[in-house]
């Protein structure tokens, strides 16, 4: 018999939890413990274990978010109208919500399930009897109803889509959103240098005149105790870059770079740009198995230009990637057009939601997403001879 069993924390998750899934460290604990300790103040991750006579066989993870409108809009630029629209649509989709997945990061990082044990169709059909379990505790225990129920970013290729007549029987939209830039490593690349050789003239003379222009930047690895004596200017760093973002849905905590470092160790990185001793700019890297997840980051606008520091940050995080024979870069979303400039390529990406005002409100939110995160058109660079 297949049943299911919603953990509120970490620490109550079943020991199989993590030999089930090895493959995606945004699934184990030791990730799931350090977004635990230092998750945005409006986010609550729960977890679903799945079972079949008493076999854990899959598991998910989901995030309860209240959405507040000065936490989606915070960019500070736009116009009064502009930004009176986003306030009529926020009305909209602010409130509870359950996201299946990881709103911090790109990717399908919510799902995982033993298909030796449980077919696709009666997981999927477990997590969302978890999900209305789950919907209905909060109501009770909270008296808050959950607005909004989503699954988010999955590719093309994914065999969830195999099920979409499961999301259209509980009345959720497919939609496409934004492309996850991935950089495929080739094997024939044992340093940057390789790299540089294969790019063509003008992308390897942009390489050079962006490495010209940091040449008066400290690059350095920050451990444990740098990142806590940079806490404060991380996220300074990290917060100029998150406001001036057209959506958001959260806002780090201030302890979550020190928590991740302290959980995951060295399978979680983070690199400061110093100029003349102080902190300018910053990214940060998951390695994922075999992947080079790239996270957060941030900088200084008044050195952006000059230093071209995002730029010099795509390079040195795929230099990184290199030298440590991973096979791929996972850029994610946004600054599309300067991520395919240094070779990575657009993974089309979906997600699955609804309104649970499936009257009123639910008809038209594909359209409202749309407006949120639109797919922008945008010139892809072929940057390989």
């Amino acid at each position: 018999m297949i049943d299911f069993k919603i953990h509120d924390s970490v620490l109550d998750l079943p020991d199989t939890w993590n030999t089930l899934v090895t493959q995606d460290i945004f699934l184990q604990t030791p990730f799931l413990n350090a977004l635990e300790v230092s998750c945005p103040k409006n986010i609550k991750t729960h977890y679903i274990s799945i079972f079949d006579n008493q076999k854990q066989v899959g598991l998910a993870v989901v995030q309860r978010v209240k959405i507040y409108i000065d936490d989606v809009f915070r960019n500070p630029t736009d116009n009064a109208l502009k930004r009176f629209i986003k306030t009529v649509i926020a009305q909209v989709v602010k409130g509870n919500a359950l996201i299946v997945g990881n709103l911090m990061h790109t990717g399908q990082h919510g799902l995982f399930f033993d298909q030796n044990y449980i077919s696709q169709t009666n997981f999927l059909t477990t997590v969302f009897n978890a999900i209305n379990t789950l919907a209905l505790t909060i109501k009770k225990e909270e008296g808050k109803t959950i607005r909004i129920i989503g699954f988010k970013d999955y590719f093309k290729t994914d065999s969830i889509h195999l099920n979409t007549s499961l999301f259209t029987k509980n009345q959720l939209y497919k939609v496409q959103v934004q492309p996850s830039m991935v950089l495929s490593l080739k094997q024939e690349w044992s340093s940057i240098d390789d790299y540089v050789i294969s790019l063509k003239k003008k992308y390897r003379s942009r390489y050079r005149t962006a490495l010209k222009k940091a040449n008066t930047i400290v690059k350095k690895e920050l451990d444990l105790d740098a990142i806590v004596s940079e806490s404060e200017q991380l996220f300074t760093l990290y917060k100029y870059v998150s406001d001036n973002a057209k959506v958001n849905s959260f806002v780090l905590d201030h302890q979550h770079f020190f928590n991740l470092k302290q959980h995951l160790d060295q399978d979680f990185k983070v690199f400061g740009y110093y100029l003349d001793g102080k902190l300018i700019g910053f990214y940060t890297l998951i390695i994922n198995n075999s992947d080079l997840e790239t996270y957060f980051l941030g900088y200084n606008s008044k050195y952006q230009h000059k230093h071209q520091l995002y730029l010099n940050m795509l390079y040195d995080m795929l230099a990184f990637g290199i030298d440590n024979n991973l096979k791929q870069v996972v850029y994610a979303r946004t600054a599309l057009e300067i991520k395919s400039s240094v070779g990575a390529k657009p993974e089309v990406m979906y997600i699955y939601m609804k309104h649970t005002n499936t009257v009123f409100i639910n008809p038209v939110l594909r359209y409202i997403v749309k407006t949120l995160n639109p797919v922008k058109k945008w010139e892809q660079r072929h940057p390989f001879k």
